[in-house]
This record gives structure tokens, sequence and C-alpha cells, in this order.
């Protein structure tokens, strides 16, 4: 295998990266006009961490340096707070941050010089809309409470958009997403965004519209302060939300959106409301309706029972038991009663029939005598001239009767 001195013939011994860095780091710092320079350009990528360093971009229209104002000199600006598109004049140190192999300046004083090109065509833009009340608060929508369908204007392969999925799943997942592809940067962009939230209204099927992108430099951020974008999102007949660069950065589609978030993400999560949150509530419903439920049914079981006991007292089925009673005495007695009297009867009855057969004619018969009536009348004969000579005659005797001629009386 060839090396390096048969490859790079002549050459010194090769130095390390830190090495090299180290040497160019070196030379800058030497240099006088640059140990304690003063360069103006206009601030971008302005961010302010908790630790109180200030991080920005200088540039012009030919070149851009990065810069770093430590803490310390940073607390000495009492009476000027460095904003995105300022025109400023930086005193400071170029030299090298080696562990990126990138130089910059690190920033001892700041002072304003003016203001930048675009930041004072972004401060025209914003005046001229919100007079004509394209901001007014009046104009802002509320967003519904649980969205059905999300559109998001965005570029299908920027981070932002896959920062505003992964809220989403974690967050709300029922939610449905329609994207709007588009460029999010540059010349053509802005008409881009512009049909892209035009389709999402024709279509009709979002609840809420979210433009968004990632962060950048006023440059890179520019298609949303465009005038065509800022007057499409007031347009919109769905609400919209602007989730647009960092917290830092403002553009007019904040000022037009109805809701503004400080990014993609954070828009994400004021479109939707908390899953976890949501479920949570549905358990604890669920738990007090179970409650509630079970608290009425033993309320309306105490209630049961208390009126069984109101109408067993008030029941006439005691009553009924207690006639009942009462009628199978009666008729008990009715039956002995009855029995008595029957046998009483039956017993006169005998008397009765004993006295009717001491006096009845059969008795009478019975002992030989008869009882004679003329056949042609039936009278009873009870004289002898009734029963003249001649004159047929009926007998009954004990069994039966015989018939006879009179033959008159006897001498």
């Amino acid at each position: 295998m060839p090396t390096w001195q048969s490859m790079l013939p002549g050459l010194d011994e090769p130095m390390t990266v830190t090495e090299a860095t180290a040497r160019v780091k070196a030379r800058l710092e030497s240099d006088p006009a640059l140990s304690d320079a003063r360069i103006s350009g206009e601030i971008s990528n302005l961010v302010r961490p908790a630790s109180g360093h200030v991080y920005f971009t200088l540039k012009d229209a030919g070149a851009q340096m990065k810069c770093v104002m430590w803490r310390s000199a940073a607390a000495r600006l009492r009476t000027y707070v460095p904003r995105n598109g300022d025109a400023v004049v930086a005193r400071g140190k170029v030299s090298v941050y080696e562990r990126d192999g990138a130089y910059q300046l690190y920033v001892e004083a700041l002072a304003p010089s003016g203001v930048g090109d675009l930041y004072a065509e972004f401060e025209r833009l914003k005046q001229k809309l919100s007079d004509e009340g394209l901001f007014d608060a009046s104009r802002k929508r509320e967003l519904p409470e649980f969205p059905r369908v999300l559109g998001v204007v965005t570029s299908p392969t920027a981070a932002a958009f896959q920062d505003i999925q992964n809220v989403l799943r974690r967050r709300y997942p029922l939610i449905e997403v329609i994207l709007a592809p588009t460029l999010v940067q540059g010349a053509e962009a802005p008409a881009q965004i512009v049909r892209a939230i035009e389709r999402l209204n024709l279509s009709g099927l979002c609840d809420v519209i979210l433009v968004a992108r990632g962060g950048g430099s006023l440059e890179e951020l520019w298609a949303f302060n465009d005038e065509r974008v800022a007057r499409a999102i007031a347009a919109s007949d769905t609400p919209v939300v602007s989730g647009v660069g960092h917290e830092i950065d403002f553009t007019l589609a904040d000022f037009a959106a109805d809701v503004r978030a400080p990014t993609p993400s954070a828009a994400a999560e004021l479109i939707t409301p908390d899953g976890d949150a949501l479920r949570q509530e549905v358990d604890a419903l669920a738990a007090r309706s179970a409650q509630i439920l079970t608290e009425r049914v033993l309320a309306e079981r105490g209630r049961l029972e208390a009126a069984r006991r109101a109408l067993r007292a008030l029941s006439p089925a005691a009553k009924l038991a207690r006639a009942r009673e009462q009628v199978r005495d009666l008729g008990a007695r009715l039956t002995r009663a009855m029995s008595g009297r029957i046998a009483l009867d039956r017993a006169a009855l005998a008397g009765a029939r004993g006295k009717l057969e001491a006096y009845s004619p059969l008795a009478t018969l019975a002992r030989g005598y008869a009882i004679v009536s003329t056949e042609l009348d039936k009278a009873v004969v009870r004289q002898v001239d009734q029963a003249g000579a001649g004159v047929a005659l009926r007998i009954r005797v004990s069994d039966g009767e015989v018939s006879a001629v009179s033959r008159g009386a006897a001498t």
C-alpha cells in the first residue's frame, strides 16, 4: 500500500488538525487590525440562551460572520437591546473557535448604526398591513377544541414537518394531517405558500391550517414576510396558526395568523389537546359517573324499600286477609248454625211426621176402615142417603181402591 510520503513527496511532516487550527488562530490574533476590529453589518439569527451569552450573525450583501458576545459583555448593553435586522457596529477580536474550526468575532461592544434594508422593508409592510386592519385582534378566531383534520403548509422534507408529526403522534394521534407541500425559502416560495393555503381552503376538509417553517435568518424567513402570504393567511376561511422560525423570530405571517406559535412543534401543541390529559379526564369522568350511578342506585333502592314498607302498611292485603279469615269464621259458624238448624228441623219434621201419621186417614185405613165416595162426583159418602140403590161407589182401603154398587139402605 502506498504511503503519504510516496503520494505527496517533498512535504514536511504533516500537521494535525489541531496544530493547523492553532496556527490559523495565532495568525488571526497576531493581526492588529483583527485583534481590535470594528465591523459594521446587519444582525440576523440572534439567539439569547439562558446562559446570558448572545449569539448572532453579522452580514452584508457579500458575506456573513458568526459573532458571540459573552455574558459579561452583554451585561454592559444597558441602553441598547439588539434585534434581528438592526444595522450595528461591533467591536471585538476575530479568532477561531477551534472545536468547529470556524472563525468568529468575539464582541466586546455593540452599538446601533441604523436599520438594515430588509428589516426596514419588514417594518414598512407591517405598518401598511396594520393600518389596513389586517392584524386587528377582532379578526382573530378561536381554534377548535378538538380538531379532526389539520392542514400543514410547509416543505415535506423539512425537519419542521417531522417535528410536527412527532408532536401529533405523541399528543393527539386521532388528528388527520393533510400536507400542502411548498417551498419555504427563495423567490418562488411566496406564490407556492399562497396556493397551498388556497388549496386547503377550497378542499373544505381542514379544521385548522398550520403554516410552518424552522428557524433561520431574516433572509431565509423572508418568504413569510411577503405581502401576498400575509394577505392569503388573513383571507383564509379556516383558522390559521403560524409556526415560523424560533421564539425570537417574528414574521408578517405571525401577525396575520389567528394564533402565533413560537416554533412549529409549539404550534402542533397549541392546535391539539393533550391526549394523556384527555384520557385522565375521561377516566376521572368514568369513575365519577360510576360513583354517581352507584350512589343513585343505592338511593333508589332505599326509596324503593321505604315505599315497599309504606305499601305494606297501607296495602289492603292485610285487611283482605283479615276479611278472608272473618269469612272463613262466619262460614264455619254458618255451617254449624245450619247444621244445628237442620237437625232441629229434622227433629221437628220427624215429630210432625209422627203426628201426621197418627192423624193420617191412611193409618185409619190400615186399621180396617175404608173411605167410600161416589163414582160420579167423587163425594165422600158420610150418610146412607148419599148412596141409594144402584149408585156406583169407589171404596178406598189401605192398599188401593175397589168399585161397588149400592143396594140401598140395609133393613
